[in-house]
């Protein structure tokens, strides 16, 4: 199914080149599509690596794996496979990736446990092995790629392809990070974005770049939703090939370590704003803020009930100012909440205080926020200093439509 790129699209950045990495995608045909569906990233020897993986029971072999795998820190290549995501397949489903894993080790002479495989597509349907095959004998002779081309290559239902980069000086050494992300439905992550890959060349320990990763990943991925869903395959990795001439980072403390988590965390937040703006059928983004929560994770539960709530989203949709579907999801979350301290408010306009409407209360610049592409909601609970920030998309008939027939 051809989908027209997203109205929330944003443009494909200029990306530098990171030392000690080489990008490859071929078409190794998952599904009858004239396009690239397998990318091989190869990494230089001693490349640590990072990783955060979905919470949910019934996880794919590649994540089983890739969770043990991520532990000894070590990464030489990466597999991504697009169009089949292997997962509850059973036997024949592990067998496949080990058998991945066994060719792409024996190639590149390295542990089996330094080469990790994502797979993403249609759930129920093992992986065949031929066509893999196929398509890493294709890949390991092909010319580089740009991250353009490997964008391209990891999507499904994306409409657009979804890249992020930063900066940052350690030791005066100018260091790079690139990301680029596959999503677009399926989204209400535990702890990631269906398939992500950050790359940087700096110098930095394996205990302390998962340390950095999971931190971030608690305020970029974990804060973002398009449907209530959280996939079987959720995979976030950062990789660092250490060819930056800076000491190696070993602890939050060291010198220039703030500035490598605060470039990390940017361009994890960059990357999980993209996957709601390429929410399946989306035309609006949504940034809701909740703050006088009892603590930061009940306001973030309490966003999360708000963004998920489909009559929140199809209001928004409608740009519909309905400020009492937002009040229903607040008393929905199963977080403390008092009804008469309780303010919401859309695009810096309060609709209601302290539990009841505003006397002056004007719809009118509430109506004219909504019928923009960025969305702000804003409550106020009104009873401690707990505090969060969410981000989702509205739902659309475009949701239905592009779902309903998925497999077709």
């Amino acid at each position: 199914m051809e989908l027209a790129p997203s109205p929330l699209a944003r443009p494909f950045p200029e990306m530098p080149e990171i030392a000690g990495m080489t990008l490859r995608s071929v078409r190794a045909g998952y599904k009858d599509w004239d396009r690239a569906d397998l990318t091989l990233v190869e990494l230089d020897e001693g490349t640590s690596v990072a990783g955060v993986f979905t919470q949910s029971a019934c996880a794919s072999s590649e994540v089983e794996i890739g969770r043990a795998s991520v532990a000894q820190g070590l990464a030489r290549a990466l597999v991504v496979n697009a169009g089949n995501s292997n997962a509850f397949t059973g036997y024949r489903g592990r067998e496949a990736v080990e058998r991945i894993i066994a060719k792409v080790a024996q190639h590149f002479n390295c542990p089996t446990e330094q080469v990790f495989v994502s797979s993403t597509g249609v759930i129920g349907v093992p992986l065949p092995v031929d066509i893999a095959n196929a398509g890493l004998d294709a890949a390991f002779e092909a010319a580089p790629c740009s991250w353009e081309a490997a964008t391209h290559a990891i999507g499904t239902t994306d409409t657009f392809p979804k890249a992020a980069r930063a900066s940052a000086k350690i030791g005066g050494k100018r260091i790079e990070l690139c990301g680029i992300i596959k999503g677009s439905g399926m989204i209400a992550p535990d702890m990631a974005t269906m398939l992500g890959y950050i790359f940087t060349d700096s110098a930095i320990a394996p205990g302390l770049l998962q340390q950095m990763l999971e931190r971030a990943n608690a305020r970029t991925f974990s804060c973002i939703t398009v449907d209530g869903d959280t996939s079987t395959s959720d995979t976030v990795l950062a990789f660092a090939t250490g060819r930056a001439d800076h000491p190696v980072l070993t602890t939050f403390e060291d010198p220039g370590a703030d500035a490598f988590f605060a470039a990390l965390e940017d361009v994890c937040r960059q990357l999980a704003q993209l996957v709601v703006r390429d929410g399946e059928g989306a035309s609006k983004f949504i940034e809701i803020r909740v703050a006088g929560a009892a603590s930061d994770n009940s306001a973030r539960r309490i966003a999360l009930a708000i963004a998920n709530s489909p009559l929140v989203k199809t209001a928004i949709a409608g740009e519909d100012a309905n400020w009492g579907r937002v009040v229903m999801a607040v008393g929905k979350a199963g977080e403390p909440a008092d009804r008469d301290k309780l303010s919401i408010g859309f695009g810096g306009h309060w609709a209601a205080r302290n539990g009841q409407p505003l006397a002056d209360f004007d719809e009118r610049p509430l109506a004219e926020h909504l019928k923009g592409e960025e969305i702000f909601v804003e409550v106020d609970l009104g009873i401690g200093a707990g505090r969060a920030v969410v981000w989702t998309c509205d739902l659309t008939h475009g949701y239905i439509e592009i779902n309903a027939d998925y497999r077709s």
